[in-house]
């Protein structure tokens, strides 16, 4: 056997592995957040909650703003960022004790459920659809860590 064919062999190998590893990283990100929390329900399931709450709250003009918004992730995981970014808006809605999902409602729960390196593309659209973005400022001054622990007392 030649030479090349046993580099060939090994650089294959080195591959098969680092994919099997990416693989692996992305089920287990989806079993951390399946793993249940002290009060018994897991991200997911809170996430699921929330849609269901409020799956009735939602107008078609919403509904397309959350599209336009989640655009620009890659196809394979729209649904996911989807579902995550509606959790938190229905989490903000029920929060507030609206009855619908305003326009408001839908750029604040955004911001609060992305990662500050997706704000940027957020302003862009808003300003896009003349939306002005004074009145979300200090959401955007806030990294999503800072909203994860107890995110509810900081913006009432």
């Amino acid at each position: 056997m030649s030479i090349i064919v046993d580099y060939l062999i090994i650089i294959w190998g080195f591959l098969m592995i680092g994919f099997m590893a990416i693989g692996g990283f992305f089920m287990f990100r989806k079993f951390l957040k399946q793993i249940p929390k002290e009060d018994g329900k897991s991200d997911m399931d809170w996430e699921n909650y929330y849609l269901e709450k409020t799956k009735h709250m939602w107008n078609e003009q919403e509904k397309e703003l959350l599209e336009e918004l989640v655009s620009p992730v890659p196809e394979l995981f729209r649904d996911v960022a989807r579902n995550k970014i509606a959790g938190k808006i229905g989490e903000v809605a029920l929060e507030k004790n609206k009855n619908t999902i305003s326009k408001e409602i839908l750029i604040e729960g955004y911001i609060i459920a992305t990662p500050k390196r997706d704000h940027r593309f957020l302003k862009k659209k808003l300003k896009q659809k003349n939306i002005d973005v004074e009145p979300y400022k200090q959401y955007f001054q806030q990294s999503r860590e800072d909203y994860s622990k107890n995110w509810k007392e900081k913006y009432k």
